[in-house]
């Protein structure tokens, strides 16, 4: 059979998206300007993940291990500024 016609994805079963799924994306997807007051929380989630950051570099020994403390402080702020940017 030759299907070369189609595509991978147009092969597969699709899935339709519901309304909560499109709003999530609707809300996940877009700028979120800043509203009064969060940037402030921005700042200090951003001050108090660099002083986590920094008692890491002065107590760990250079490694992979560090490097992924250190990362994860970053994504962890990451999603704690998305949740007040998103969800307030």
């Amino acid at each position: 059979m030759d299907n070369e016609s189609t595509t991978p994805v147009e092969s597969m079963a699709v899935n339709p998206i519901g309304e909560k799924d499109r709003a999530m994306l609707d809300n996940n997807f877009v700028y979120h300007a800043p509203k009064p007051g969060q940037p402030a929380k921005y700042e200090l989630l951003r001050n108090t993940g660099k002083s986590l950051a920094e008692t890491i570099l002065r107590l760990c020994p250079p490694s992979r291990e560090r490097s992924v403390a250190l990362t994860e402080i970053e994504t962890a702020i990451f999603w704690a500024n998305a949740a007040i940017a998103r969800n307030e």
